[in-house]
């Protein structure tokens, strides 16, 4: 896709948030962004809903990638984004959830910069805050677990290790991305290293959107139940976390009425 407009100045790349796919929960500041943006290189993951806020006149170049599937090359990426900044043009780089998290950001970063191109980072609401609020919990609890992990189901190299000694002690809480292909790994893994069983494990589907689903399982079901749900969309994975009833009813009802 070319871009015929040229400016004499050199333009400029802001690296969005789009949040969970709802798009009532963008930031103010990613909306301005996106309504300015002469081009937007956007993630496979994106809802039609927030592309449909870019201005009339911008250019959207779908950049996604898939898990263990079809991927644009990160390095192309790159590229990309340089090429349409030094047409002078205002970029906007919209990535799902918040940029920072999983995003590969650094990389991109470091291309804009050594080509010489100004840059912000405009944070965005990650997958896990909204997933969370969707099952009625919150990340943190004065009692239950002082902390939270933030893992990735898969890295460049595959299945991505942790230490699996101390996610499996009790009261661990993990927010696991992309760890839909990954659950039987994971679930070994945790097994093997002498989580409980019965820990409650809940997966969220299409966190925020009209099409949230909620899955309710435990360690030794988690595979089985996964791949039994036909689930598809962009799905989180909290380790040790069940939903609050009353949170799960109402996705029911919403479904059901929608």
């Amino acid at each position: 896709m070319q871009v015929t407009q040229t400016y004499q100045d050199a333009g400029h790349v802001d690296f969005v948030g789009a949040g969970p796919g709802d798009p009532e929960l963008l930031t103010l500041k990613a909306l301005r962004a996106f309504e300015r943006a002469e081009v937007v290189l956007h993630d496979r993951l994106i809802s039609a809903e927030v592309l449909a806020l870019a201005g009339q006149t911008a250019v959207l170049v779908d950049v996604g990638k898939a898990g263990f599937g079809p991927s644009w090359k990160q390095e192309d990426i790159d590229a990309l984004l340089v090429e349409y900044a030094l047409k002078g043009l205002r970029v906007v780089r919209l990535k799902s959830g918040d940029p920072t998290v999983f995003g590969r950001l650094d990389e991109e970063i470091d291309a804009v910069e050594a080509a010489g191109i100004s840059w912000q980072i405009i944070p965005g609401i990650t997958a896990a805050s909204a997933a969370v609020a969707g099952i009625g919990q919150s990340q943190t609890r004065r009692g239950r677990n002082s902390s939270i992990r933030f893992l990735t189901g898969h890295d460049m190299k595959g299945f991505a290790d942790h230490d699996w000694s101390a996610l499996a002690q009790p009261g661990s809480v993990a927010a696991i991305y992309m760890g839909k292909k990954s659950a039987r790994f994971i679930q070994g893994r945790l097994i093997m290293h002498g989580a409980d069983r019965a820990t409650p494990v809940t997966l969220i589907e299409n966190a925020s959107r009209p099409d949230q689903r909620i899955l309710t399982t435990t360690l030794d079901h988690m595979s089985a139940d996964l791949n039994a749900s036909d689930m598809d969309g962009p799905t989180l994975t909290f380790y040790g976390l069940a939903p609050r009833q009353a949170a799960k009813a109402l996705t029911e009802f919403k479904k059901e009425h929608a």
